[in-house]
């Protein structure tokens, strides 16, 4: 199977999760092991000389375990807030629909430490922002930011390239 084939996979389903969002489903593209396996091999192609892949609570954590496994580093959790249970670090952020907040753990990576940073859709900006930040209050640098899935009229590239030290952002496809 192609990437093509692969990402075809995707399946947009309008109104959720309110009025107005059009949501992109992965799970079809997830339960098709040939077409889950097709986007590992062109993610984990991305992002050589890391110590770590760091991915976004819940779909990001998908992909990003498995390219981590592939690239055969670490791989740190960034979660939605009160879902760690040790000392974070934590960040808010507006995405589409409202404002939530990420978290961190104060210990997850060593300063000076190159990570990937994985999430399966950019929309807005303010997740993937929000994820760049907490790495870096560790001390840390992302290399590159990489998607499955980029929506470029909601103009998140432009939000991570206003940050003063931001990563290269690659995303696979766009909707």
């Amino acid at each position: 199977m192609d990437i093509s084939q692969a990402l075809a996979l995707i399946r947009p389903i309008p109104d959720f999760p309110k009025p107005g969002i059009l949501f992109q489903d992965i799970s079809p593209l997830l339960a098709n092991p040939e077409a889950f396996a097709t986007v590992i091999s062109a993610l984990a192609a991305i992002g050589d000389e890391i110590d770590y892949v760091a991915a976004l609570d819940a779909r990001g954590f998908i992909l990003g375990s498995a390219i981590a496994l592939e690239k055969k580093v670490g791989f740190i959790p960034i979660r939605k807030s009160g879902k760690l249970p040790y000392t974070t670090f934590s960040r808010s952020y507006s995405l589409e629909y409202g404002q939530d907040e990420l978290e961190i753990h104060t210990d997850a990576m060593e300063p000076g430490s190159r990570v990937l940073l994985i999430d399966d859709v950019l929309a807005t900006g303010g997740t993937l922002k929000a994820a760049i930040l907490l790495i870096q209050d560790l001390g840390a640098s992302v290399v590159q930011a990489v998607v499955l899935l980029e929506i470029p009229e909601l103009a998140g590239r432009a939000k991570i390239a206003s940050l003063d030290s931001a990563p290269p952002v690659f995303s696979l496809s766009q909707a």
